[in-house]
């Protein structure tokens, strides 16, 4: 009997993956130990089990289903997403199979985030959310001899140990880790190199007082943006502490800074100051814009196992994460015309869209002993007090091995300003994080402004933009794309979903 679906002589079928909101990647097989696995997963909740079991099964109660039992697992999961939840609850009275396939929390949490409540308290699942649903109240009904990767595989991912995954890290990877660096040193030799500083963020009069403890006593009805909701801080450390989402929600606000009443204007040091861009950073010259400039700070807070998938930070630029508590597990390639993307990873032919797993650990699960082996991978882990640097164009993926509280910034050093202008004259679709009249003339913008203040900085930006552009193509580029395309800078980066919205994590 093939997993996920009953034989039936009229309808050939096979089972797939889960239904994504983005589109996956092709699985590849990586090798485990099933005893380590065996151990490592707990038994569902519900006893269901994966697919392959039911190939040596006398049973499976999906055919108990009716119509529903016909379905490919992945196709059935597709129909369900688009049910309210009275029609859920209902379908999921009818069978023990039914039941578990209307309990995926994805599907609830996909309805809670349409709904938005405004009053609400978190009960530990979304599903118990929406429906208000106390823990003593719930329900939880046994599904023996239900095989399916569609909702085994999301629990998987939620539970298995990704300790394995991010320790052990070859030497040849390991990220260089230095006590602190002058402007002239990282403008000369870092710019294009991450690297991990262990001095700088100690002097903040920040570290060592803000965690999330201090932020629930200091703001506990202030709202703050986790994804693509908007949640009292209480509300979001009560998740914290509740619930085990294979992706948790990840808070990541750019307006901290006025909600938490700190002056970004302030010098270095001043003693009003919470914290500043570590020195060796030097000039953003995205300040030359004022207010006009794209988004580029952000406090970011998430759980254990939260975190960001793979993504290049926005508008080519380069960018600083600053860790106050916890820490993060830091995956890197560099990217250009002579780089493959990451394992598992596609671009679209204009290199404007991702192909990718959904979760970081479906990555690191299915991908991580390949990319680990990959020329050029760069791995680190970044702890409380310390700072890593993003260079211009690296793709990254970042996990949080503990609650994590961070802050985040953007900028354009002088070492990379041809990227950006690069990125801004040729890749107009992907500028993102501008308010909306300003975001079709980014580039031209900021050419004026840069040119009224630093016009020798301009126009040794726009040389090496031009000599850029005479090298041509890289081999990556020769071996993927056509001989007769178009030359320009390009790839896959960040984008913001809008003005109002910060629904993707840099």
């Amino acid at each position: 009997m093939a997993p996920g679906i009953l034989q039936d002589p009229g309808f050939a079928s096979a089972e797939s993956q889960p239904a994504k909101k983005r589109k996956l990647t092709v699985p590849v097989h990586v090798q485990q130990d099933d005893e380590e696995v065996a151990t490592a997963v707990p038994s569902h909740p519900l006893g269901i089990k994966p697919a392959g079991n039911a190939y040596t099964a006398t049973e499976n109660i999906k055919s108990r289903c009716g119509s529903f039992a016909r379905l490919p697992d992945e196709l059935l999961n597709h129909i369900l997403e688009s049910f309210d939840a009275d029609a859920l609850v209902r379908l999921g009275s009818t069978c023990r199979a039914l039941y578990a396939f209307t309990r995926l929390d994805e599907l609830w949490r996909a309805l809670f985030v349409g709904s938005s409540p405004e009053n609400f308290t978190w009960r530990g699942t979304w599903r118990a959310t929406y429906l208000n649903t106390p823990p003593e109240n719930g329900t939880s009904l046994q599904c023996n001899n239900l095989f399916s990767d569609v909702l085994y595989r999301p629990f998987q991912c939620a539970h298995t140990s990704l300790k394995p995954y991010t320790t052990n890290i070859p030497p040849s990877n390991a990220i260089a880790r230095l006590p602190d660096l002058t402007p002239e040193e990282f403008s000369a030799k870092w710019t294009d190199k991450p690297f991990i500083l262990t001095s700088p963020v100690k002097a903040w009069p920040v570290y060592g007082k803000w965690d999330s403890r201090y932020l629930l006593e200091k703001f506990p009805d202030t709202k703050f943006t986790a994804e693509a909701v908007d949640w009292p801080m209480s509300t979001y450390i009560s998740y914290i502490n509740f619930n085990t989402d294979e992706s948790p929600l990840y808070l990541f606000d750019r307006a901290f800074a006025p909600k938490t009443g700190i002056d970004t204007s302030l010098p270095p040091h001043h003693p009003d100051a919470a914290y500043w861009t570590p020195e060796c950073f030097g000039p953003d010259l995205f300040s030359v814009l004022g207010d006009q400039r794209p988004d580029c700070r952000w406090m970011i807070l998430g759980p254990n196992r939260s975190g960001s998938t793979f993504h290049k930070d926005p508008n080519a630029t380069s960018a600083w994460n600053a860790v106050l508590t916890g820490s993060k597990y830091w995956l890197m390639f560099p990217s250009g015309a002579n780089c493959a993307p990451p394992p598992g990873i596609i671009l679209s032919e204009d290199q404007s869209e991702i192909t990718a797993p959904l979760s970081i650990a479906e990555y690191l699960l299915t991908f991580h002993e390949l990319a680990r082996e990959t020329p050029g991978a760069k791995e680190g882990i970044c702890y409380a007090g310390e700072v890593l640097h993003v260079p211009s164009g690296w793709f990254h993926l970042v996990l949080n091995l503990s609650e994590s509280l961070a802050l985040t910034q953007n900028f354009v050093p002088e070492a990379r300003l041809a990227d950006v202008l690069g990125f801004l004259r040729d890749q107009r679709v992907q500028v993102s994080g501008f308010k909306d009249d300003v975001s079709d003339h980014a580039y031209e913008l900021f050419v004026e402004k840069l040119g009224e203040q630093h016009p020798d900085i301009l126009e040794e930006g726009l040389m090496k933009l031009e000599k850029k552009g005479k090298q041509g193509r890289g081999k990556w580029e020769e071996l993927t794309k056509g001989g007769d395309e178009e030359e320009g800078g390009g790839g896959f980066s960040f984008g913001f979903a809008g003005d109002d919205s910060d629904a993707d994590i840099p």
